[in-house]
């Protein structure tokens, strides 16, 4: 893996995102997971010298997609939205949602965790389904969670 591509480019689009006025933490936090999203995918799809080009694309196309979804959550929301992570990754039974709803601002989501696994390191991981519905659109993202020895989750790459 070429990392420091990876890392100039994800920079880079951050650097991009930094110029938007007025973005509120909401919208800073969402290009800054998106961006990071993005590059990761876009470098998983890449090969040879294209990767590059894929990660930047990625990196640009995460840092958006992030920010519109932030723009649009607020605190309860997140707040939601982790709780119902943390339940799922927990004690969530396989390929069945974990559903939340937060009747002030009509968003939801929900949450599907796969089958548990160890890692070569010996923490417990899933693999995960997040969707996030807000005014009508559908925005999901795949990712993989691993247990902490203090028993949070964190966010791993695939």
């Amino acid at each position: 893996m070429m990392l420091k591509p990876v890392i100039v480019v994800a920079a880079l689009g951050l650097a991009v995102a930094g110029c938007e006025t007025g973005a509120g933490p909401k919208e800073t936090a969402g290009v800054l997971l998106g961006a990071a999203g993005g590059a990761l995918a876009g470098q998983a799809i890449g090969g040879g010298s294209g990767r590059i080009v894929s990660t930047a694309v990625g990196t640009i196309a995460g840092a958006y997609l992030g920010q519109q979804i932030g723009r649009s959550l607020d605190e309860q929301d997140r707040l939601l939205a982790r709780r119902t992570t943390y339940d799922a990754l927990e004690s969530g039974r396989s390929y069945e949602p974990v559903s939340w709803r937060n009747p002030d601002s009509g968003h939801s989501g929900e949450v599907t965790p796969g089958p548990s696994y160890k890692s070569a390191q010996g923490y417990d991981c899933r693999e995960y389904t997040q969707t996030v519905y807000i005014d009508g659109r559908r925005e999901t993202a795949k990712g993989t969670a691993c247990r902490e020895p203090d028993g949070t989750w964190r966010v791993v790459n695939n």
